[in-house]
């Protein structure tokens, strides 16, 4: 079968889709990719073809708005509004890059979209299944409210519902000008729904690939069969060998902390960069810096940190005492399973969820808001985190729940048996 994934975002955001679609090849199916232009070597390591699409993820989040959108905090309509400033301009290059998916040979898309923005109508002009990916919970449900909105309102009645519709609206009134008019004038198809899709695609069950597991994200009772949570979709451990003194420095004493904050451009807000380095040296921890796309920043560091640009995270996670971190869904994903407890320092979005959950979970103290970041904070959580041993023992228990699921086995098993009709 010939499967086109569509994934769009940071690093973060699309290798777990090129990680499902490296499996869905192992399983004797033709995949192929379209995401932005950077990812072309992420691609290509799982072996799949490459579409791709005009973008850079990391340019757009290092820009002056991106660095604005870091500091936004949980505030649900700045962060759409900030989102819609960084991906808005550029939606008539995706639906123009995305068009020629529609003179291409393709018997399913999955497609990580939110709404099924361009995937539903490249799958409605072909004729073929459509399915919808995730790695956070974006499925409507009435036992809590969608991750972006606050939970003190969640007994009200119809509150946690009315959360999911205001948010897709929020969405897809933005990019229903520029899907409308690609339908129209590309695809040949009529105008879509004033209110977009989410209410077909609700009453036809499109199927929902969940990928991220059971044990932290409980399957809420009114998702129907058709919403499936596999498990973390984990990408193999790459050929990759550590330096000597990366080695020496993990094995010079007790297991160090790991601190790292992904894409987010902490590097552009200096005072709370300063913070970061005041609050690790306060705890007294030894640290393993991962610098990523946030560099910090910092040029002369103290002994007790030790800087890294990349080490694998099934690696380097096992080796650590605990992790620091921005709460992006996969780093998130492998602190879980690596069983080590983890301080979540979210910036925007789906990352004050998970602070919030895996405090919920025990594994973690009360999330630490990039906004409100100070050295007392950081250090005070950094100690928590190697001291608590019950926390300890409950992000060790969990990790070996994690461990023991397939996620992508179970992601491909539903999937042929879907394109199969067979569920």
């Amino acid at each position: 079968m010939r499967i086109t994934i569509i994934a769009l975002g940071s690093r973060g955001d699309v290798l777990p889709y090129t990680t499902l679609g490296g499996a869905l090849r192992q399983a004797g199916h033709q995949v192929r990719v379209a995401t932005f232009e950077n990812f072309r070597r992420v691609v290509a390591a799982q072996g799949l073809e490459f579409h791709p699409i005009r973008g850079d993820a990391q340019a757009i989040l290092g820009s002056s708005t991106g660095v604005d959108m870091a500091g936004v905090g949980p505030n649900v309509l700045r962060t759409a509004i900030a989102i819609l400033r960084l991906f808005g301009p550029a939606t008539r290059d995706y639906a123009a890059d995305l068009s020629e998916l529609s003179r291409l040979k393709t018997d399913a898309i999955i497609n990580q979209l939110p709404g099924g923005l361009f995937g539903y109508d490249l799958a409605e002009k072909l004729g073929v299944p459509h399915l919808l990916a995730s790695v956070i919970p974006l499925a409507r449900t009435q036992e809590c409210p969608m991750l972006a909105f606050s939970n003190l309102f969640s007994r009200l009645p119809g509150y946690n519902a009315l959360t999911y519709r205001i948010a897709e609206q929020i969405v897809w009134q933005a990019f229903r000008p520029t899907v409308n008019r690609w339908r129209v004038e590309v695809l040949g198809l009529p105008k879509s729904p004033f209110g977009g899709y989410f209410n077909l695609m609700e009453k036809a069950k499109t199927t929902i690939l969940n990928g991220f597991s059971r044990h932290v994200v409980p399957k809420p009772k009114d998702w129907g069969e058709h919403i499936h949570i596999t498990g973390y979709w984990f990408p193999a451990e790459p050929e990759w060998q550590p330096t000597n003194e990366l080695v020496h420095f993990i094995e010079a004493g007790k297991s160090p902390v790991y601190i790292s904050f992904g894409s987010m451009p902490v590097g552009k807000h200096p005072e709370e960069a300063r913070s970061i380095l005041e609050g690790i040296i306060a705890s007294g921890q030894r640290v393993v810096l991962g610098r990523g796309w946030g560099d910090l920043g910092i040029s002369a560091l103290p002994d007790q940190i030790f800087p890294i640009d990349y080490a694998p995270y099934g690696w380097l996670f096992s080796r650590m005492a605990a992790v620091v971190h921005h709460g992006g869904s996969g780093t998130t994903a492998f602190g879980l399973r690596a069983g080590v407890p983890g301080l979540v320092v979210p910036f925007l979005f789906d990352q004050f969820y998970w602070g919030r959950r895996l405090a919920e979970l025990g594994v973690s103290p009360e999330p630490l808001p990039f906004k409100l970041l100070t050295a007392d904070k950081l250090a005070q959580g950094i100690q928590r985190l190697v001291t608590d041993d019950d926390m300890c023992q409950r992000a060790a228990a969990l990790g070996e729940k994690i461990r023991a699921e397939n996620g992508l086995q179970r992601a491909v098993e539903i999937f042929e048996k879907v394109t199969r009709g067979t569920v």
